[in-house]
């Protein structure tokens, strides 16, 4: 049985060609949007803006992922624009951590942050954490960090303690944190040592443009496409966390500022 027709999505700077249908062809269209074959970036920051969200769990991997798409960042410059916040790092989009712009973090988080936490509804249950205990949670995660404070996670477990809120286990304490995360509360710090820490977001972030639903939609369309294409809706379905429909609506939105190809 042949398999069924897909339809192969790219930036409008690399229009697909009928005659570029060969794996080989697609890879080396992705070297070229994705920055790894030319055109590198300035700055890792530079990479993240462009690329709207990059998958950070391995946080390592990570700052070398988005160091060879510059023409010189070192390690130390990553670093300190973590430091600086010209990059965070949250859970965004699904329920891992990635890096993301400060320009970008409140539009994206509004967008894909309801889907996340209807993932983590079920786990929620287990975990016992109610909308009273996050409620409660934000409240002494707000009163810990207020006044430009970055505290760890440990030292956030403790002030959660003191308040009589549980977050003994990991899984428990990381639900709490990334709920926070989702509501927009709390984002990244600047690492100490070793240790990563958690700021409030509203103090080390300066206010941005706020975008409609659908201003948001098309703009994440058009960052996954323009970086990570020739791809297919499918791809940023998987990688946004959004459902079917809202995709098939965004890329309805973008279609004049995109190229695609059945193959």
């Amino acid at each position: 049985m042949s398999e069924r027709p897909r339809v192969l999505i790219s930036g409008p700077f690399f229009p697909i060609k009928q005659a570029l249908l060969s794996p080989l062809d697609i890879c080396a269209q992705r070297l070229i949007n994705q920055h790894l074959s030319k055109q590198r970036l300035e700055r890792a920051s530079d990479v993240v803006r462009l690329f709207g969200a990059v998958q950070a769990q391995e946080y390592a991997a990570a700052k070398w992922g988005i160091a060879q798409r510059t023409r010189e960042a070192t390690d130390a410059a990553v670093e300190k624009e973590m430091t600086d916040g010209a990059i965070l790092r949250t859970h965004i989009l699904r329920p891992t951590w990635h890096f993301v712009a400060p320009q970008d973090i409140r539009w994206m988080q509004a967008l894909t942050a309801p889907r996340v936490r209807a993932m983590l509804a079920s786990y929620d249950r287990k975990l016992e954490l109610d909308k009273e205990v996050l409620r409660r949670s934000r409240s002494v995660l707000t009163k810990a960090l207020r006044d430009g404070k970055q505290l760890t996670r440990s030292e956030l477990r403790d002030q959660l303690t003191k308040g009589r809120i549980r977050a003994d286990g990991t899984q428990r304490l990381a639900h709490l944190m990334m709920h926070a995360e989702l509501d927009g509360l709390i984002c990244s710090g600047g690492r100490r040592g070793k240790h990563f820490t958690y700021s409030l977001l509203e103090e080390r972030v300066p206010p941005a443009k706020d975008l409609q639903r659908d201003e948001a939609l098309s703009e994440l369309i058009l960052r996954f496409f323009t970086t990570r294409g020739p791809a297919t809706i499918h791809d940023f379905a998987w990688w946004s966390g959004l459902a079917k429909a809202d995709a098939t609506r965004g890329l309805q939105a973008t279609a004049n500022k995109l190229q695609s190809t059945i193959i």
